[in-house]
């Protein structure tokens, strides 16, 4: 819809929503830029505190995929009038706490009534103008480095529907309340000949994929076996747990996609499945892509390479076994 208003033009825009990046950039000194990013969703898990500690993780994790460092954060709550104020108590107790982990202030926030409860956070980061990982700058040849394992969407509605295994719940929750920042951390050390990043969160691998390879005018091409899964992901395509937001994204995407011989309907699946507080994906130079992921693993991120980049061709993503 927005790319059908009216256009601004401002030259301190040094990312807008032309690319569906994952945040907006905008100049504000010659050495200084506001990284600003918001996002806000109905509870995935019964737990208060636990639910407002994965929308503070996945609201963060935009100001991280564009290499910067989180500042502020303003609370979006929706709320039922008549509701225990001891849920929203601890809902907020939990976004705060990822919020003092990732060392941004929360400064304020807006709250309406509403017949479901919904939770987020607005949040301005801070990062150099010329460090901006934006989803375009993908090169041939880079390394596709992926951090967290996939399977959250599919698990969450195993959730809802009274299915979930203890152990899967415990892998996705982890997922979800583990902040993108020791891996942002390392990337901002500047090491490393990081082209593009990006999280992987409501349009699925494939569908944020696809947004850096079309931003970048490249192709990519996808190892399926090397991609991380969470335990009882797959159990949960195949009991067909899948949520409408994955089958939206493979009707969408899927168009451009290819999979070599081998590759498993329920891992073809998987691979569009929303996640929520996802992991980065990452194009840096070959030469340091196993300098990265070791460097990443010494930080505690699990990081695996994926994939690589490939010049422009049809098709625009490829899936191998």
């Amino acid at each position: 819809m927005l790319g059908k208003l009216a256009r601004q033009h401002d030259p301190n825009v040094l990312v807008g929503f032309d690319h569906a990046d994952d945040a907006g950039v905008y100049q504000i000194a010659s050495d200084q830029a506001l990284v600003q990013t918001v996002d806000f969703f109905t509870p995935i898990v019964d737990d208060p505190y636990i639910f407002g500690q994965i929308a503070a993780t996945n609201a963060l994790s935009d100001v991280y995929a564009m290499g910067g460092k989180p500042l502020t954060a303003l609370a979006l709550v929706c709320f039922p009038e008549k509701a225990d104020l001891d849920i929203l108590e601890r809902i907020l107790a939990g976004g705060l706490s990822k919020m003092i982990e990732a060392r941004c202030t929360v400064i304020g926030g807006h709250s309406i009534r509403d017949e479901e409860t919904k939770f987020g956070y607005a949040v301005t980061g801070l990062v150099h103008p010329k460090k901006v990982l934006a989803n375009a700058g993908a090169k041939p040849g880079d390394a596709l480095i992926f951090t967290k394992a996939l399977g959250t969407g599919v698990i969450s509605t195993a959730i809802k529907k009274g299915k979930a295994e203890p152990a899967w719940i415990d892998a996705a929750v982890q997922s979800m309340t583990t902040l993108n920042r020791q891996a942002a951390e390392v990337i901002q050390q500047g090491q490393f000949r990081i082209h593009s990043m990006t999280d992987v969160t409501g349009f699925g691998l494939i569908g944020h994929a696809r947004e850096m390879a079309l931003a970048s005018d490249v192709s990519l091409e996808l190892c399926a076996s090397r991609i991380r899964l969470l335990d009882g992901a797959l159990e949960c395509v195949r009991a067909g747990y899948v949520p409408g937001g994955l089958k939206n994204n493979r009707d969408f995407a899927e168009c451009l996609v290819v999979y070599n011989d081998g590759v498993p309907e329920e891992l073809r699946t998987i691979l569009f499945d929303p996640q929520t507080a996802g992991g980065l994906l990452i194009s840096v130079a070959a030469d340091d892509a196993d300098r990265l992921v070791s460097t990443l693993s010494s930080a505690g991120v699990s990081a695996v390479q994926i994939g690589e980049v490939r010049p422009k061709a049809k098709p625009l993503i490829s899936i191998a076994r």
